[in-house]
């Protein structure tokens, strides 16, 4: 909804009378802040001089009784309301696509307890997730959810998109991390899930919402587990001669151990990112693995690793490269390393069971590079199942067209090519980065007549749509 001008002045009395004049901005200057995340699309349109897709209004407010205030007005005009977080998404899910509100949480920071007993950490929603690690460590233990965006991501974007970190297959994705939530309906009513997740009295909320990306209602609070510093973490490298052996390593390590970090590259990725980070010079599909925990349990642990990477072909490189890996592992993640405008580029993460995994790949990889001359596929498996793994499948493409509706066309072509290929042969169509604004369109194809069940709890939770339109499929 764009404000009539006549109204636009009341409504923004409204919306200062909630929070403060100091914390409702309007100005242009402040506007397009909101107006790029990491969602490539937006990133061009900045890159070729294009308006972006900005609010009316950017409000901070400071605790959920202001946003349920904040959400009763909303309702009252139908004004749209987009939450935001740290801006890190890659997926668009935070921009402000039908103007209205962007509803900034990050003055929503505070510690709110740390419960040595149970064992978990509660804290407010805006709170950048690197200052509750750091609550976390003060104390002994980590939250173990270290993400790329750790120092930029906040605690509600995490659960907002279903995120997941590096030591994922160990610890589980933040889905498996959170006990308990607060979150403030999109009619304003402020409510909170169970005090723990494991119970029979009904279905957990807490996955209704986690994952909703601000279509269903805004997380202010949450609990989460917390982690006994590891006594003991080794690293250990493997080169694989394919990826076939590679894979199957991967399934058997997960099903008989379990390390908190396991990457698994293809040759192509090996080749390009790997040898230039790490310097690892041959080819072939690298393997990092990292096990930690009580020293006697590891030492064990390190020792059926070696054997199963054995019988699968996987050449022992030893620690070095693995401490390497480690010590780099935002490095990835900077200029000059991490793929960039001009370039076009998206991460289509996929997830499937083992008996499909290597098959999408293939099927992703082909379909790609045959279709768009240039664009090169690259790919790891960065998290593991015990049932399957993900794909963090990448295409890039170094001189994308400067007109942006030619660009823009380009770039969800390839995006749908790449997608359904992962569909067709078993994968879903995201594990951890969400869907936004880049995938929604592609919902409805993933999950065919069930994703009536997505709608209708849309229509009764916000009857008025003003929750983050034209994301999540919804």
């Amino acid at each position: 909804m764009q404000a009539k001008a006549f109204m636009r002045d009341m409504i923004l009395s409204e919306l200062e009378d909630i929070v403060g004049v100091e914390n409702v901005s309007t100005g242009d200057s402040e506007m397009l802040a909101y107006g790029v995340d990491y969602f490539w699309i937006g990133r061009m349109w900045a890159d070729r001089g294009q308006k972006l897709p900005v609010p009316e209004f950017v409000v901070r407010p400071k605790s959920a009784e202001e946003i349920s205030r904040l959400l009763k007005v909303a309702n009252y005009y139908k004004i749209p309301v987009h939450t935001w977080g740290g801006g890190s998404g890659s997926q668009g899910g935070a921009l402000a696509m039908a103007g209205g509100i962007t509803l900034d949480t990050k003055r929503m920071n505070k510690l709110i307890e740390i419960d040595e007993k149970s064992r978990t950490i509660t804290a407010e929603a805006g709170m950048v997730f690197q200052q509750l690690e750091w609550y976390a460590n003060e104390r002994g233990y980590s939250c173990m959810h270290i993400p790329s965006c750790l120092t930029c991501g906040t605690v509600g974007g995490a659960l907002a998109h279903r995120g997941i970190g590096i030591m994922s297959s160990k610890y589980g994705k933040i889905d498996d991390q959170c006990l308990q939530m607060e979150i403030v309906l999109p009619n304003g009513d402020i409510i909170e899930t169970l005090p723990v997740p494991k119970h029979a009295a009904g279905p957990d909320l807490n996955q209704i919402f986690i994952g909703s990306e601000g279509t269903l209602g805004i997380i202010t609070k949450a609990t989460f587990k917390l982690f006994e510093q590891p006594e003991s973490r080794q690293f250990r490298a493997f080169m694989f001669p394919n990826l076939t052996e590679g894979l199957a390593a991967g399934r058997d390590i997960m099903q008989k151990i379990k390390p908190s970090i396991m990457r698994l590259y293809d040759e192509a990725e090996t080749t390009s990112i790997i040898k230039k980070i790490i310097d690892v010079e041959e080819k072939g599909n690298f393997m990092n693995v990292a096990l930690e925990g009580i020293r006697r349990i590891v030492d064990i642990e390190m020792e059926i690793l070696c054997e199963i990477c054995e019988k699968h072909g996987g050449r022992d490189m030893g620690s070095e490269y693995g401490e390497r890996w480690y010590d780099n592992r935002i490095t990835f993640f900077y200029p000059g390393h991490i793929m960039d405008i001009p370039q076009m580029f998206g991460t289509m993460d996929t997830v499937s069971d083992y008996k499909n995994a290597e098959k999408i790949y293939w099927a992703m990889k082909n379909a790609i590079e045959s279709n768009f001359p240039g664009v090169r596929f690259i790919a790891h498996c960065s998290h593991w199942y015990e049932w399957g793994t993900m794909i963090y499948d990448r295409f890039i493409l170094d001189t994308p067209p400067q007109d942006p509706d030619e660009a823009i066309r380009l770039h969800n072509q390839i995006w749908n090519t790449g997608v359904r290929a992962a569909m067709a042969n078993g994968g879903v169509i995201n594990d951890h980065h969400g869907i936004g604004l880049k995938l929604s369109r592609l919902m409805k194809e993933q999950y065919g007549p069930a994703m009536q069940v997505f709608e209708g709890l849309k229509k009764s939770l916000d009857p008025n749509g003003i929750m983050n339109p034209y994301k999540l499929g919804l």
